[in-house]
């Protein structure tokens, strides 16, 4: 097959190729437009959602505390913590059990509710005692889910079981209500240990 030869552009063909400023103006708008328009990414929900308002508050640190726990002058030993927002005021609290660490048999426990003051260098502080010593219980497997505080209570029938050995068990709630915590449905029909 028999090939043409090709034509040579002239200048008078290639004259729409030539730049002037209207071209360049055209150009820079265009590019400038694409720069506002931005690839849709993640779901349409995320880019409703509100900005992050500085970092997260932290729960209160249950070893700076100070107790209202007399121990007559053995140390006390916090023998487990439990954060979460128990109020709803989107700051956590933290939930402390604390005992006497009397070094022999099974001092008491007190479950007592911190809370911080978002200013800095605040120390934790008590603002609620959900048990206290004189009720003579050990307090195990505390927990903070759904604004509930929930603990698994040790104790004694009565006062001829050793104190190194409970032999009751029982599950209290403590709720925040009107202002208070409100102690719910305590399995009171207590199990033996």
């Amino acid at each position: 097959m028999l090939h043409t030869p090709a034509t040579l552009a002239t200048p008078d063909t290639l004259a729409h190729t030539r730049t002037r400023p209207l071209h360049w103006l055209a150009t820079a708008a265009v590019i400038a437009a694409a720069g506002l328009v931005q690839p849709a990414t993640g779901s349409p929900a995320a880019a409703e959602e509100p900005a992050a308002q500085g970092p997260q508050a932290t729960a209160p640190d249950a070893a700076a505390a100070t107790y209202p726990l007399d121990c007559k002058g053995a140390p006390q030993a916090v023998t487990a913590t439990a954060q979460g927002d128990l109020d709803g005021d989107g700051r956590p609290e933290t939930v402390a059990a604390v005992r006497c660490d009397a070094g022999s048999g099974t001092p008491p426990h007190a479950i007592y509710v911190l809370t911080q003051d978002p200013a800095e260098g605040a120390r934790p502080r008590v603002v609620a005692t959900l048990l206290d010593t004189p009720q003579r219980q050990t307090a195990t497997e505390l927990t903070v889910r759904d604004r509930t505080v929930t603990a698994s209570l040790l104790g004694y029938s009565g006062p001829e079981v050793p104190r190194c050995c409970p032999d009751k068990k029982q599950l209290a709630k403590w709720r925040w209500a009107d202002g208070k915590f409100r102690q719910e449905l305590t399995d009171s029909a207590a199990r033996s240990v």
